[in-house]
């Protein structure tokens, strides 16, 4: 960039990247344009921190993409699992290595903003995003995106990253569309020592009474984060599993402190994740794993390419360029996270249809527990795992070819 141009820019300040959302994607996004030596300024509608309703498991794949030198605010190491379907055939397995960290959301968050910060880009929070424009009179060329605030200020920038959650305006611009919705509710539960001693380094799933749905109990210290979730569409039941869960944990006499819900949206296999010179990242662009549903490492990988591929489209000269740069952007995406995410709605049809079966796998069958610790421990994907073992291979295959309507409810 000339010396003319930069003096320009700066009396309009122009940034290089605008990043809308400050969660784990976009503080992703924003540290990985910052850490390129980018003017980025990352917005936020909240003053942080703020709570998310998240169980906040740390597995193998979000460490990996944890800024250099970050340091998890581990509230527990977990080394065992309590499997139950629907309450019942309850069984633990342990592993001597952690499986994954648990963390509350607030404090993870707000750390992830401040490496971003530390990396070079400006915070501004309390700020609300109407909309973005690509075309028009707060334009003034054809390599600016404006990005307009609550208010009518009009923020100028080269490339723009939306990752404004699942109700995203960035993405209702690009227009990502839909494929599967699901309800999650959540207590976080303060408990006393003596229970809170019996949670310490073990969590529980438990396989729900609806199609797909499932529960846990994530311990923190002297909290439990007791949460469902299930398709939407089914809140009154949603809540009653709620309910019973926390009745047969015999944690119903503890007052929650935080009560939520939360819909979590997964992208269909056509969705885009880009429009001109605006990206979207995490549950703006429904990226998460359809089984699990755990989106925070699919928000810290994506962040961390919508980043690095912003700085290309901040980069490009003309719209062909910068289409070059997004369609690049969205090869990277669908090569990794899109595979896991393909693997994922696979497991979640034969979950829906054999829940106890899938139960008895898991909790009997010491290769699938094998699967399980690699994958939150990160040494594998869902994805690396179905390609690389024939019998994983086989066992979905078989289990795919099943009827439609199978159910199995014990």
């Amino acid at each position: 960039m000339s010396s003319e141009n930069s003096s320009a820019d700066d009396a309009r300040q122009v940034w290089d990247v605008v990043v809308v959302g400050a969660g784990p994607a976009g503080a992703s996004a924003a540290y990985a344009a910052a850490v390129a030596g980018r003017r980025v300024l990352l917005l936020e509608k909240a003053e942080l921190p703020r709570y998310k309703t998240c169980g906040g498991g740390i597995i193998g794949p979000s460490r990996d993409a944890l800024p250099p030198g970050f340091e998890l605010p581990l509230k527990d190491r977990v080394h065992a699992v309590t499997f139950s379907h629907n309450g019942r055939f309850t069984r633990t397995r342990r592993s001597k290595q952690m499986l994954f960290g648990l963390v509350n959301r607030p404090e993870f968050d707000q750390q992830l903003v401040e490496h971003a910060q530390k990396a070079g880009a400006e915070l501004r929070t309390g700020v609300t995003v109407s909309r973005v424009e690509q075309h028009g009179s707060a334009v003034p060329d054809r390599r600016t995106v404006a990005v307009v605030l609550q208010g009518g200020e009009v923020v100028l920038a080269r490339a723009v990253v939306g990752a404004d959650g699942s109700a995203s305006r960035i993405g209702a611009h690009v227009g990502v569309k839909l494929d599967q919705v699901d309800l999650g509710l959540e207590a976080e539960i303060p408990v006393p020592d003596t229970v809170a001693e019996d949670w310490k380094g073990r969590i529980l799933i438990d396989w729900g009474p609806m199609p797909g749905s499932y529960g846990w109990v994530f311990p923190k210290g002297d909290t439990l984060t007791v949460g469902v979730i299930s398709a939407r569409g089914e809140g009154a039941a949603t809540k009653r599993y709620l309910e019973d869960f926390i009745g047969r944990l015999g944690l119903a006499g503890f007052e929650p402190s935080i009560s939520s819900g939360h819909l979590t949206r997964c992208r269909a296999d056509d969705s885009p994740l880009s429009r001109g010179r605006v990206l979207v990242c995490g549950d703006a662009a429904g990226l998460l794993e359809p089984w699990t549903r755990e989106g925070i490492s699919f928000a810290l990988r994506s962040g961390r390419l919508a980043g690095e591929w912003a700085v290309r489209v901040a980069e490009a000269h003309d719209a062909v360029d910068a289409r070059r740069q997004t369609l690049n952007y969205a090869f990277a995406v669908k090569a990794g996270l899109g595979v896991e995410m393909s693997v994922g709605k696979r497991m979640l049809t034969v979950f829906e249809r054999r829940p106890g079966l899938f139960h008895a796998v898991l909790t009997g069958f010491r290769p699938a527990w094998k699967a399980f610790k690699d994958i939150t421990q990160g040494s594998t994907s869902l994805g690396e795992l179905v390609r690389s073992h024939p019998l994983a291979q086989r066992a979905l295959t078989a289990l795919d070819r099943r009827p439609a309507d199978e159910r199995v409810t014990s």
